[in-house]
């Protein structure tokens, strides 16, 4: 009987995977010829530009993807209030290697305080590590200002643990100099290649310590700040002006398609619309909003009906706060809403490479399964690994977070920096990207996990 059962399957389970290879070749064909999610980008980093939380940018950004999301016709779009920090930079750095006269690029790191008005002039000591700066200590750091030039490590392949590797520095270096009696703090930019363009980013004061003005220098010129103070005792000069205003009022944007046999479960895919503001926000992270934006797009555009309702959450505040993520995750326990998968794409708009998933083995194993439907077009990446800032949040049992992941290696050249750009993302890669995660969300959607 068993052998009957079988047998008799096999025809349907043919037809089946037959037809998912149809579904999928017919995203990534529809993706590549009638997507809008390049001139969706275009729009969003040329019409509105930066969109730091709390700014103007940001409020019209809110409006732009709203209304395209109900030009799309999805079953529900609406904004999902959340309050957020605003933090402000307020004029272009200015900054000398004093002892030489050399101008150099700095930027204000995200959250630091101004320097005074006449700016900081102080000898500057170097440090690698936060060891480093614990065994100077106060006797040697004090009114000075401290220099963290630790690089990102060039070896790793992956390059978001080169990054993970140095970027403590950044976020912690100003608190920990502050308590020695720093005046001052300098970090290099978290950069692999040696250019002219600092990168900023998210630092963090502790209450316990004066807030000292913290800048990022640009790779250039941490080279040459160093040359400098390894030849003799070397002066430096920082000048900048920013500020912190009370929390704002902005949203989450959030479009659905309602699933078809289950809708109280969610498959949601989703980006964060906040960017710093030296750029436009292009790579990080307005390709990750417009990808998932164009999930739901595809699936519309194709007529897929999912079984599954799939989300497409554009969070605020992903920069300098996460607020749009712990809103997200915190409305939906209070609605005791289901859900399924979490896919976040936050990762720049490159060529496609896999997924990294936050589950359990065997929801592995399932996605892996899959692997001989995704492999001919370029995602033979998948395995166990983080997923993003804004899905982190909703981590819970029963619930598989996912990171899209693209290739590495030119990301962090315009990551938090002013080469974040439109004119630095390729169409046909941004394109391929949304097309893999649809293809993903497909997949979810037609099988469960």
């Amino acid at each position: 009987m068993k052998k009957l059962l079988i047998f008799l399957l096999l025809p349907a389970l043919g037809y089946s995977q037959l037809n998912d290879s149809s579904t999928i070749s017919n995203i990534y064909k529809t993706a590549l010829t009638k997507s809008d999610c390049y001139e969706t980008l275009r729009y969003l980093c040329k019409s509105i530009g930066p969109r730091l939380s709390g700014s103007e940018n940001a409020d019209k950004s809110v409006i732009y993807l709203e209304e395209k999301m109900k030009s799309y016709g999805f079953d529900r779009v609406y904004l999902q209030e959340v309050k957020v920090p605003v933090w402000r930079r307020l004029d272009d750095a200015k900054a000398e290697i004093s002892t030489t006269k050399q101008a150099v690029n700095i930027c204000a790191l995200g959250g630091s305080v101004a320097t005074s008005a006449k700016g900081i002039k102080a000898e500057v000591i170097e440090v690698q590590n936060f060891d480093e700066l614990d065994k100077l200590g106060e006797q040697k750091i004090k009114g000075k200002i401290v220099f963290y030039n630790r690089p990102m490590e060039a070896t790793h392949i992956e390059t978001f643990h080169a990054y993970g590797g140095a970027v403590n520095q950044r976020g912690s270096g100003a608190a920990k100099a502050a308590k020695y009696g720093a005046v001052a703090c300098i970090v290099r930019s978290m950069n692999l290649r040696i250019d002219e363009f600092p990168h900023t980013g998210a630092m963090r004061y502790d209450h316990n310590y004066p807030r000292i003005p913290a800048a990022a220098i640009s790779t250039r010129d941490a080279e040459l700040l160093s040359a400098s103070i390894k030849k003799q005792s070397t002066t430096f000069f920082m000048k900048f002006n920013c500020d912190t205003l009370p929390d704002k009022i902005s949203y989450n944007v959030i479009g659905e398609i309602k699933g078809s046999v289950y809708p109280e479960k969610i498959i949601t895919v989703g980006g964060h619309l906040d960017s710093w503001d030296l750029g436009e926000g292009a790579h990080d992270d307005g390709a990750g909003c417009v990808q998932s934006l164009e999930v739901l797009h595809l699936f519309k555009t194709l007529g897929i009906r999912p079984k599954h309702t799939i989300r497409a959450v554009m969070f605020m505040n992903e920069e300098n706060g996460l607020r749009g993520g712990y809103k997200y995750a915190e409305e939906a326990k209070r609605l005791k809403e289901q859900h399924l998968a979490a896919i976040e794409t936050d990762a720049g708009g490159f060529t496609p490479r896999g997924f990294s998933i936050d589950a359990p083995a065997n929801v592995i194993s399932k996605i892996k399964s899959w692997e001989y439907l995704l492999k001919p077009y370029g995602l033979h990446d998948i395995a166990k690994g983080g997923s993003g800032a804004d899905i982190g949040p909703l981590k819970a049992p029963g619930i598989s977070l996912i990171g899209y992941r693209p290739d590495s290696q030119r990301y962090f050249d315009v990551h938090h920096a002013s080469t974040d750009v439109f004119e630095a993302v390729n169409k046909r890669e941004l394109e391929l990207g949304a097309a893999s995660i649809a293809a993903l969300v497909y997949l979810i959607d037609q099988y469960g996990l």
